[in-house]
């Protein structure tokens, strides 16, 4: 089986690619990354990967004779390439509009011409916006930011393929916790890194805005166990748990207990968002039941020194 990974030396990326290399029927994984975020940790890995199965091309997602020739060679395809900026997710549309929308505008384009087994794209959660009720798969998206719109547009471009190839389009809870190509913009990542070396966290809002969140182990196994298991072509939402704010806030200080929390805009009401999970998704992949305060406590141990 050959795979291509488009972002696939990214946050999400280099962890699966890691674990699908893992896999006895993977025979070769392609990582499609134009390196935008400057981060090279992929090809730094603590053990070697096999030489044989893994192969770089680095190639911007908008660049349509390099995907179209990258998608000929695969068998499955992971879409994890996008514009991902917390917390200016509502800046420069034009860049999430030529990332997320036309460059899986081009995807879609290149599976087409070239068509393959399954495609997992990983949407977002970001699509449904803001609301005061729990959504779920059967709530109508009304994206709030640019981010959001640009990754809706994206899922519109990969829909019209549902009757020619398993197409599953995953909407992801905001993701946290340690991989080898780290990401300190996301909240929880951001707390942890602010509690561990400066002994301070700084929260907007009031902080009992919530979100859906998963931790990166969690996706990147629901990614695998796609792979694996028979699931029907469709939108799906993904994610473990809701949390606040203020909740993780708490469970960050019974691990670092001296932390300054500082909060700025106390009285401004921000984009809040609860979900319910998804049945139809719910046992074909499992996640391995460690609580917040346990993913928690692991991340903190990934950090080099104390200050």
């Amino acid at each position: 089986m050959n795979i291509l990974i488009t972002g696939g030396a990214g946050y999400i990326g280099t962890e699966l690619t890691h674990q699908l290399s893992l896999l006895e029927e993977v025979d070769k994984i392609v990582v499609y990354d134009n390196l935008s975020r400057k981060n090279y940790n992929i090809f730094l890995m603590e053990q070697h990967l096999p030489d044989k199965k893994i192969r770089f091309e680095s190639a911007d997602i908008l660049d349509s004779y390099k995907l179209n020739k990258a998608v000929d060679e695969a068998d499955v395809i992971y879409h994890l390439a996008a514009k991902v900026t917390t917390p200016f997710a509502n800046e420069d549309p034009h860049v999430f509009e030529q990332v997320n929308h036309w460059g899986t505008a081009e995807l879609s384009y290149a599976i087409e011409s070239n068509p393959v087994k399954k495609v997992i794209y990983l949407s977002s959660m970001s699509v449904y916006g803001s609301s005061d009720e729990p959504v779920d798969i059967n709530t109508a998206p009304r994206p709030g930011t640019y981010y959001g719109i640009s990754k809706l547009n994206g899922e519109k471009m990969l829909e019209r393929l549902f009757d020619k190839t398993n197409m599953l389009i995953l909407r992801c809870g905001n993701v946290y916790g340690y991989s080898r190509s780290m990401r300190f913009d996301a909240v929880i990542n951001k707390f942890m890194f602010g509690a561990h070396f400066q002994n301070f966290i700084q929260i907007e809002g009031g902080g009992e805005q919530t979100r859906p969140f998963i931790h990166i182990d969690k996706i990147v196994s629901c990614l695998v166990h796609a792979l694996k298991k028979d699931i029907d072509s469709g939108t799906y939402n993904l994610f473990d748990k809701n949390f606040s704010i203020n909740e993780i806030v708490n469970e960050i200080k019974n691990i670092y207990p001296s932390i300054d929390a500082l909060h700025t805009l106390k009285d401004v009401k921000l984009r809040s968002l609860t979900a319910n999970r998804d049945p139809r998704i719910g046992d074909k992949v499992k996640f391995d039941g460690k609580d917040l305060i346990t993913e928690l406590r692991d991340f903190s141990r990934k950090f080099s020194f104390l200050p």
